[in-house]
Formats: structure tokens, C-alpha cells, sequence
């Protein structure tokens, strides 16, 4: 009796282990489709990005969509789109109004209207200094950018530093420490006397040489 038992026991153990072998796999193949669904997602979104007609068809479209709007600055902050369409209204039909904002939700004080037209984009030029809230707005064309390539900004000057000459002298340390000069020393109150009595000492010696 005590062998069956043991068998019996031996039987139960393994299959609990092949029950848990069975989860384990089950659990691996779910992760593994997990895992091939994010590759096949990622490798799209890549392919989508380096497709050299996608990324041309794009650039083409964005090109058609900002030679028909403008971009509006000196916008005031209270500003909203609706004024900003009722303002262009009469260059042409207004498709769209942007207001740029920061991160934390104030406008930037700048606005891109997009036309239904082309030909409203130079109506619209028309209305550069024009005031709205009583401001005058900054009218221009709106450009393309063209990605990984950014604007050219020159290097701010600083008004408090002083242009520095290209044929300046070399800079020589000054020996008596910086600001200072060497000091004269002026003769002393008693200077004269005792030379006086040194005199008179090497008069005596050479008397009494003579002697």
C-alpha cells in the first residue's frame, strides 16, 4: 500500500508540473504576440517616416497649404480667432485661424490664417499696419520650413562689451603689481647733517694721521 501511494504521489507531482509547464508556455506565446504586434507596429510607423514619396507628398501639401495663408503679428493677447477671421474676412474665404500659445496656455501674440484662395494671400497683404484692438498688425506671407533644417539666427551683441582690436599690443604685466607705480623716495629731514658729521669725522681721522 505504501508503494502505491508513493506512485500515486509521483503521478500527482507531475502532473502539476506539466500543468504549470502548459501556463508558463501559454503566458511566453502571449508575449511573444505581444511582442511581434509592437515590432510590426513600430517597423510602420518607421516606414511611414523614411518613405521618401510619403515624406514628398507631405512636404508638397504642406507647401500648398502655407502659399495660401499669412502670418499675423503684434496680435493682442485678448485676441480671439473669431476677430481675427472678421478682420480678413474681406481678403477672401477664411478656412482657418491659428493663434500660437505656450505650454502653459497664454498666447504668443502672433496668428496664421489659412485661405480657401491663393489670391487671398495678397489682399491680405494689403492689410500689413492695420489695427486690430488697437494695435498694428504685422502682415507677411507665411513660410515653409523644411524639416531638420532650422533658421539662421545671428548672434545677439552685448551693448556692454567692447569690441576687441584685432592689432591690440600684447599685454604686459606691470612689475609693481596692477595700479601700481614706483615711489620716489624723498631725502629725509636729517639727511644733511649727517653727512655733515660724517665729514667732519673723516676730517678729524686724516688730522690726526697727519700728526
Amino acid at each position: 500500500m505504501e508503494g502505491d501511494d508513493v506512485v500515486m504521489a509521483a503521478e500527482e507531482s507531475t502532473e502539476a508540473d506539466i500543468d504549470g509547464m502548459k501556463i508558463r508556455l501559454k503566458e511566453m506565446e502571449d508575449e511573444a504576440a505581444a511582442l511581434r504586434e509592437m515590432q510590426a507596429k513600430v517597423e510602420k510607423e518607421m516606414g511611414s517616416i523614411q518613405d521618401p514619396a510619403a515624406a514628398a507628398t507631405s512636404q508638397a501639401n504642406r507647401e500648398e497649404v502655407d502659399s495660401r495663408s499669412i502670418f499675423v503679428g503684434n496680435v493682442d493677447y485678448s485676441c480671439t480667432p473669431e476677430e481675427v477671421q472678421q478682420h480678413f474676412q474681406s481678403c477672401g474665404t477664411v478656412n482657418r485661424v491659428t493663434i500660437r500659445s505656450d505650454k502653459y496656455g497664454q498666447p504668443k501674440g502672433y496668428a496664421y490664417v489659412e485661405f480657401l484662395e491663393a489670391e487671398a494671400v495678397q489682399e491680405a497683404l494689403l492689410l500689413n499696419e492695420s489695427e486690430l484692438h488697437g494695435r498694428q498688425l504685422k502682415v507677411t506671407a507665411k513660410r515653409t520650413n523644411i524639416p531638420g533644417m532650422k533658421p539662421y539666427r545671428p548672434r545677439r551683441s552685448n551693448p556692454f562689451m567692447q569690441p576687441r582690436d584685432p592689432f591690440m599690443a600684447p599685454y604686459f604685466f606691470a612689475p609693481y603689481g596692477y595700479g601700481k607705480v614706483p615711489r620716489l623716495r624723498m631725502a629725509t629731514r636729517n639727511s644733511g647733517l649727517v653727512l655733515l658729521v660724517l665729514n667732519y669725522a673723516r676730517i678729524v681721522s686724516l688730522s690726526c694721521c697727519l700728526s
